[in-house]
């Protein structure tokens, strides 16, 4: 019986998600990631301390 319900549970969700993405704005969630992903390297690399340098 687990094999049903979760199959059933799967395809359920299946076709909510593709009935949501042809009906609605869905926005893309890689460009999204790439976007946040970008940003946080311009903000890491504007905000680094500087190198020391090491003359031992």
């Amino acid at each position: 019986m687990g094999l049903f319900r979760g199959s059933f549970t799967f395809m359920l969700g299946m076709g909510c998600g593709v009935y949501v993405a042809q009906n609605y704005n869905v926005p893309n969630v890689k460009k999204l990631f790439n976007t946040y992903v970008f940003l946080a390297k311009h903000i890491e690399e504007t905000y680094r301390k500087p190198k020391k340098d090491s003359d031992d």
